[in-house]
């Protein structure tokens, strides 16, 4: 099951997307994810399943392997279609009991479902085609202003970019903890509330501890290296937009636009 969460991770390829700056990539997300909660319509999110589909074409990474995502969100997905079927008012077509669900509560919940796995996807494709390098610059680079108002820039960079990157880390940690505690009889399986906590107990204290322990090398390896901040440090490879950048900036303008202009104009659904 953690072996199938992608965010935070790397696929190492060569593709435009791969090539591109990853402020770029960092900003195209942010404007992605702010489009799905513009649009409010099917016809708003299959535009925004177009582009995302076109942006995996260009990433060169495998369709099987980012939609494997998915299944880490399974029962949250589950739950919050569950949510807004049951209890969005409406006309009622389907009843058991004291459960309802109406026309407006389906079309409420396919909505929700729709959005929430485009938001999925569309992060972990920024994740998947940006190391965490790169991406530690591209936070730097644009929360760059901030440093007039003293704003440790550089350490709020670092410090994303490093939860980012445990994200894989930590799941492998606790797949492999699982399956320890399985081949000494514990059980995972259970039905039971009161049975399943208990057993998360020998699951969380050496996951804690190994967290701990990873933080404690991560912090003795970077003082190793004479890690100081940000102060006067130099980079070996500094951001700088070419020409495909600049053309995907258009891109996401344009991308934008047409999701504006969707939630303004009347359509049928």
């Amino acid at each position: 099951m953690f072996k199938d969460i992608t965010l935070g991770q790397y696929y190492q390829t060569d593709s435009l997307l791969h090539r591109l700056d990853p402020r770029v990539k960092l900003v195209g997300t942010l404007v992605y994810i702010i489009s799905l909660f513009v649009v409010d319509s099917f016809t708003g999110y299959i535009i925004a399943g177009i582009f995302l589909a076109a942006m995996i074409v260009l990433s060169n990474v495998p369709v099987g392997y980012i939609v494997r995502g998915m299944r880490a969100i399974l029962i949250l997905l589950l739950i919050t279609m569950s949510f807004n079927l049951f209890l969005t008012p409406g006309q009622v077509i389907f009843r058991i009991g004291f459960l309802k669900i109406t026309r407006e509560g389906l079309a409420f919940a396919i909505k929700m479902a729709i959005r929430l796995s485009l938001l999925v996807i569309g992060s972990s494709l920024m994740t998947l085609t940006t190391t965490p390098n790169q991406l530690t610059d591209a936070i730097e680079s644009l929360l760059g202003p901030l440093k007039r108002f003293r704003v440790p820039v550089h350490e709020i960079a670092m410090m994303m970019s490093i939860a980012l990157r445990f994200i894989p880390i930590l799941m492998e940690e606790t797949d492999k903890i699982m399956k320890a505690q399985i081949a000494r009889g514990a059980d995972f399986e259970s039905r039971n509330l009161i049975k399943k906590m208990k057993s998360l107990v020998p699951l969380l204290v050496p996951l804690f501890i190994s967290a701990f322990r990873r933080a404690n090398d991560l912090a003795m390896a970077m003082e190793a290296r004479c890690y100081r901040g940000g102060a006067g440090r130099t980079k070996m490879k500094p951001l700088v937009y070419l020409g495909r950048d600049r053309a995907a900036y258009l891109t996401l303008f344009i991308y934008f636009a047409v999701c504006v202009a969707v939630r303004v104009l009347p359509l049928p659904f």
